[in-house]
């Protein structure tokens, strides 16, 4: 040391470690929790999670965002299916008013409206639970389950028509609209009871519903996802759930991983002055309350994004957010429906592979060079043998056409290989 050197001891200021002079101290902060390093990641996708984690150490306010998808992302399989299966097997779908199923959704098609009265119609008064776990409703069962699942009518014509493809998914609307009639605490507990069955039986499970033998009966919790929420809640993250599938129904769920009811954004229908839910849904941006043209669904989860987490108004919540402080840090999902507001994440964007080709695009192109692909972490897919085609027809525009894919930069993406499996 020489004469003009001054040591100045390192001291403690509101629990970080202060060096001052040549102490040799220096080091950047560390993050109070890592991710478990005995939970399977993918190639270095646990290190850079962790150095993510380490970067926002000790960060001053507003806290650092996370927002997750939720179904096959934070869980294996689908919440909202699992919970329309336990209400179709419990005699919990309500007739709707007059047996009019037009009012069930502005999408549904004549044919589909027309094949629901049939098989519907005569089995119950309006607003009375309609017997589709009876011998009598197996049929009406069946349709709903055909609409739903097939977004077709069980003689095959389509059952919806003239959506916003990248706004609305009306089978996913059409879902929460068969909870009209109930309060959303009913609809939280049918989704407990249902999410209790699935995590019960085991992986591959089947069940019956209606006259199919071979629904999907199970669900579970990744494991690493579990332990990545907890890391960063535990590093001062403030994480958030944006799904399409009904708010009460996610809020049943995400409480098992932590993530409180205030911070779910599901599908929100609005509650009647009676209490009960009713078919409208609330909207977002420029999308009025009952219009029920924009869900939790690809541009329409930015909306509700910036809506409810940063507190954008009006029309400007439909936007891509310039302030980096209006745009999370970290996301995470797994399919196209998801691949809005991953692109707004300014730090990492974890996707779990599903072959969902606009999503996958996005993710193998890593314009940023901060997207992060993942294996499922149960029932991995296998290679997709053949490039995703994203210079020609691997997007989706609003009218449901395939084009060519543009990057979060609004760079054209070359076609991709499948690398991550």
């Amino acid at each position: 040391m020489t004469s003009s050197s001054v040591f100045r001891p390192a001291r403690l200021l509101g629990g970080a470690l202060l060096c001052a002079g040549l102490c040799g101290c220096g080091a950047p902060p560390k993050a109070a929790r890592h991710l478990d390093p005995q939970l399977p990641w993918f190639a270095d996708n646990r290190e850079r999670i962790d150095a993510l984690l380490d970067k926002h150490a000790g960060a001053a306010q507003p806290r650092p965002v996370a927002v997750f998808d939720w179904d096959n992302t934070v869980i294996k399989n689908d919440v909202g299916d699992i919970t329309i299966f336990w209400m179709l097997r419990n005699d919990q779908v309500l007739q709707p008013p007059d047996r009019n199923w037009a009012v069930t959704s502005p999408f549904l098609t004549g044919a589909a409206q027309q094949a629901l009265s049939l098989a519907c119609g005569p089995l119950a008064e309006p607003g009375q639970p309609l017997p589709t776990a009876q011998p009598q409703g197996l049929a009406c069962a069946d349709e709903i389950m055909a609409v739903y699942g097939k977004a077709a009518t069980g003689a095959g014509a389509p059952a919806f028509a003239g959506w916003n493809h990248r706004t609305m998914e009306p089978a996913y609307a059409w879902n929460v609209a068969l909870h009209a009639g109930h309060t959303p605490a009913e609809i939280k507990g049918f989704a407990a009871a249902a999410i209790a069955e699935a995590l019960k039986v085991e992986v591959g499970a089947v069940q019956s519903v209606g006259s199919r033998a071979d629904t999907n009966a199970y669900v579970r919790i990744y494991e690493p996802i579990r332990d990545l929420i907890g890391a960063l809640q535990a590093d001062r993250f403030e994480v958030w759930v944006l799904s399409a599938s009904a708010q009460p129904v996610v809020e049943a769920f995400a409480a098992q991983v932590g993530v409180p009811a205030e911070r779910v954004i599901g599908i929100r229908a609005i509650v009647g002055a009676d209490g009960k839910l009713t078919r409208a849904l609330e909207g977002c941006g420029a999308v009025a309350d009952g219009a029920n043209t924009l869900i939790t669904y690809v541009d329409g989860k930015r909306c509700w994004m910036n809506k409810v987490i940063f507190g954008v108004q009006g029309a400007a919540a439909a936007a891509v957010q310039t302030d980096p402080a209006k745009r999370p840090v970290f996301a995470a999902g797994d399919s196209n429906t998801d691949v809005a507001f991953l692109q707004d994440a300014t730090g990492l964007k974890l996707v779990l592979n599903r072959h969902k080709s606009e999503l996958m695009c996005n993710a193998y192109h890593n314009v940023g060079g901060n997207w992060l692909i993942n294996p499922m972490f149960i029932a991995p897919q296998a290679k997709q043998a053949d490039n995703y085609p994203c210079s020609a027809s691997a997007c989706t525009d609003a009218t449901g056409a395939g084009v060519a894919c543009k990057d979060e930069r609004g760079g054209p993406i070359p076609d991709q290989p499948d690398t991550v499996f």
